[in-house]
């Protein structure tokens, strides 16, 4: 599991179990995704990557 502690220092300890995000080149931002059912959480507005979260690779499959 995920850890974050000490609190503020912007560091995650692990990887975000369950999720994976891609790359919309549709709507050009990042969505992310649970990979057990295959639904779209959240979208990211700024443009940047999700933290510690892995990514899909477009053609490759989920792995």
């Amino acid at each position: 599991m995920a850890t974050n502690p000490p609190k503020g220092d912007n560091h995650r300890q692990g990887a975000v179990r369950d999720r994976s995000q891609t790359y919309n080149t549709k709507i050009e931002q990042w969505v992310k995704r649970d990979t057990d059912s295959g639904r779209f959480l959240d979208v990211k507005q700024d443009g940047a990557k999700f933290k510690g979260v892995r990514r899909e690779h477009p053609g490759r499959g989920n792995r």
